[in-house]
């Protein structure tokens, strides 16, 4: 994959069925978007993180195909398919007759004022949306799929290699990010909670807790429509996704704390405890909470060592990484 020459064809508005008069582009650590006001057309660069691999062509079909499999469970309006690129003589065409050059998601682009990030720090976010929100969460983790292999994701020496793997990750950040001293307050706090509750994490795998989640349910990823709908879940690694539902609804929960609207993070877990029926979940949640935190900070950690980011964004990613690491030490004084 060519990244530069593709990106320049793909901003030609002739190449795409509805001719838009501008293409907008954006650009992660792993995707290349094309905005045409009406759709977003998202192709994967040739990447290998270690935890996500999208170094083939045949590996970009299959996680395009899967993000849209997997989105669909709880966006199906707005995840349209995947669409192929291909070339004839030196000519890209989108969904053309020539061989395939790539791959690439398309979706109905989401006006960004209907994201709820946008709407928390407007404060248009109200315990009634909270609660919709709760109610779409509880129907879709009872329809989630389960099995023995999702199940084994739940083990709590499985859920300890997670937080192994992120301590070892920030130890680089001490004295950065992170004081010393809560690293090992949270270190030693999350490895007692593991000694000390092996048989909770038994009982959540044999109560069908275990399931194939989101993976990264945020405020920015629930879009405030004419309904509902919850986008971009982590379809690169099934060890993000398959997860108990605590841990996945748990995210949510600490990003509202983040946003500093703990009363509408209670009333998550009060509407979603209420109608699940699932009251165990809270003698999780402040461990779990702690670990969403945690891999926030690594994140922004992450941030200040891409050379590719303006010095002016890695103070903005500095501050949000010490804020996250605070949060995750709150958590970890409460279990």
């Amino acid at each position: 994959m060519d990244v530069f020459s593709l990106q320049k064809a793909l901003l030609n508005p002739e190449i795409y069925p509805d001719h838009p008069p501008v293409i907008k582009f954006m650009e992660t650590h792993i995707s290349l978007l094309f905005l045409t006001g009406k759709y977003v057309y998202k192709l994967k660069k040739p990447v290998d993180f270690g935890f996500l691999d999208f170094t083939s062509l045949e590996k970009r079909k299959f996680f395009c195909e899967q993000e849209v499999k997997l989105n669909r469970r709880l966006s199906p309006a707005i995840y349209l398919g995947v669409v192929r690129i291909t070339k004839e003589g030196e000519r890209t065409h989108l969904g053309g007759k020539g061989e395939p050059v790539e791959y690439a998601v398309k979706m109905k682009q989401i006006p960004e004022e209907e994201l709820m990030d946008r709407l928390i720090e407007k404060r248009q976010v109200t315990p009634k949306m909270i609660e919709a929100v709760s109610e779409k969460l509880v129907q879709f983790y009872f329809a989630a799929e389960t099995n023995d292999h999702i199940k084994s994701f739940g083990k709590p020496e499985r859920v300890k290699q997670d937080t192994d793997e992120n301590f070892a990750q920030t130890e680089k950040y001490i004295g950065v990010t992170l004081p010393g001293e809560i690293y090992e307050e949270v270190k030693n706090k999350t490895n007692d909670f593991f000694r000390r509750n092996k048989k909770l994490f038994v009982q959540r795998i044999a109560s069908d807790r275990i399931r194939d989640c989101h993976g990264d349910l945020r405020l920015e990823h629930i879009v405030w429509g004419d309904e509902i709908s919850i986008i971009d879940c982590i379809e690169f690694n099934q060890r993000f996704r398959y997860t108990d539902v605590a841990a996945d609804i748990a995210f949510l929960a600490m990003d509202l704390d983040y946003h500093g609207r703990e009363d509408l993070s209670e009333h998550l877990i009060g509407a979603y405890v209420g109608e699940s029926g699932d009251r165990e979940l809270m003698e999780v949640l402040d461990f779990y909470k702690c670990y969403r935190a945690y891999v926030r900070g690594k994140v922004e950690s992450f941030r200040l060592d891409d050379p590719h980011i303006p010095e002016k964004e890695k103070k903005e990613a500095l501050k949000r990484a010490q804020k996250y690491f605070g949060l995750a030490h709150r958590y970890a004084q409460r279990f």
